[in-house]
């Protein structure tokens, strides 16, 4: 029997969408002849390896990476299937069997959804995440296997791979979106409501920030000799501890987004999540802390916001946590909870804060606004002072 080989093949027509984006695509070989299946994943030049065949730089790429390895393996074992079958095994019986199965397929399905939707760039990325888990929970899940035991099994898995309870909750929530769509689109008998009797389980989550005294010691870390892999992750990470900005919009920032007002750098930017516009003075922010930061960086910028997958960031903050000897557990999102309370510990009304972090609600700011043992002292000393 011969066997088909498999190869993903990146931007077969050599040319680029409006986004400047081409697919991604696995070219099937067999006996001289050539056939392409699509993957839907859509990417720059610069996030694919040529010669490793990987992705690279994206924001998702561990996911993607996945999700490419699991569609080759669907191929796989659909020519396997055939074999089985006593079939004769050619290029053209493995797209068929193909094709049919993804009429019936829910996760290929999902994968439509989120593809065709207006949501988010960002949004997209989260919710190809749960996809990916899902296809990795199940490959060949078809809509008729979306039941209640399914989705009980699936929080189970999910349970089992060391996901937290609320990391759990969202991909349950986006699983459950899947299905209403499903539903709504005649896919799913609404009487088979799978999420009928199942809730989805929430904790209220601690915000990791970190104090003064523990900012002085990666700022005193990153004075010394670190690893040249860990001192960019350790700058971005400071930056964002000095500004505020997520890790979506760090990214995001160019050269452009850096601009005089009157003689003094502000960073003005649009929020990837909420599209609000901000606009932080840099050179006041923490004595200019932040402004200190670019200038260091200022001959490679782009280089500089161009950092690793969040996942990655957040494996290497660990390595620097540890380097810089603080005990607690923190990620890149835990700059943006220091910077805002922080910013309210030095005094900063929290109508101030809540325009610097770009926040449209009050209520948003408040939970980052968490109470300092030290803030209640010096607090109290002021009201013993007033007479």
């Amino acid at each position: 029997m011969k066997k088909i080989t498999y190869r993903p093949v990146y931007n077969r027509k050599r040319q680029l969408n409006e986004q400047g984006n081409a697919l991604l695509q696995v070219e099937a070989y067999l006996e001289k002849r050539k056939i392409y299946f699509s993957t839907h994943i859509y990417l720059t030049p610069d996030q694919w390896d040529s010669k490793k065949k990987i992705i690279k730089s994206h924001p998702n790429a561990d996911a993607l990476n996945g999700m490419l390895r699991e569609f080759i393996i669907e191929l796989e074992r659909r020519e396997i299937d055939l074999w089985r079958n006593g079939q004769n095994i050619t290029l053209d019986k493995l797209k068929e069997t193909f094709q049919t199965s993804n009429k019936h397929s829910f996760l290929s399905f999902i994968q439509k959804e989120i593809e065709g939707s207006q949501l988010k760039a960002s949004t997209q990325r989260n919710r190809m995440t749960t996809h990916y888990l899902l296809k990795k929970f199940k490959p060949g899940t078809c809509f008729n296997d979306v039941d209640s035991k399914f989705v009980y099994e699936f929080e189970r898995f999910l349970y089992e791979n060391q996901y937290q309870v609320n990391t759990i909750a969202k991909h349950m929530k986006h699983l459950k979106s899947f299905v209403n769509a499903a539903i709504n689109k005649g896919y799913i008998d609404s009487n088979d409501y799978a999420f009928r009797r199942y809730r989805i389980k929430m904790k209220e989550g601690k915000h990791v920030f970190l104090l003064p005294d523990e900012i002085k010691k990666l700022e005193n870390l990153a004075s010394s000799r670190v690893p040249a892999a860990l001192m960019h992750t350790l700058d971005a990470f400071l930056f964002s501890c000095y500004t505020g900005v997520r890790y979506s919009d760090f990214r995001n920032l160019t050269e452009k987004n850096i601009v005089k007002i009157e003689g003094k750098p502000w960073l003005i930017f649009k929020t990837v999540k909420t599209d609000t516009e901000v606009k932080l003075p840099i050179s006041l922010l923490f004595d200019g802390k932040a402004w200190s930061m670019l200038k260091k960086y200022e001959k490679r910028l782009d280089s500089f916001f161009n950092v690793k997958s969040n996942s990655n960031i957040n494996k290497e903050l660990i390595k620097i946590g540890k380097l810089a000897g603080i005990e607690k557990h923190f990620s890149f999102h835990s700059a943006r909870h220091t910077n805002a309370t922080l910013l309210i510990y030095k005094g900063a009304n929290i109508t101030t804060v809540q325009k610097l972090l770009g926040h449209r609600n009050l209520a948003t700011t408040q939970i980052y606004s968490e109470v300092m043992e030290s803030t209640i002292v010096r607090d109290l000393k002021k009201c013993a002072k007033v007479k």
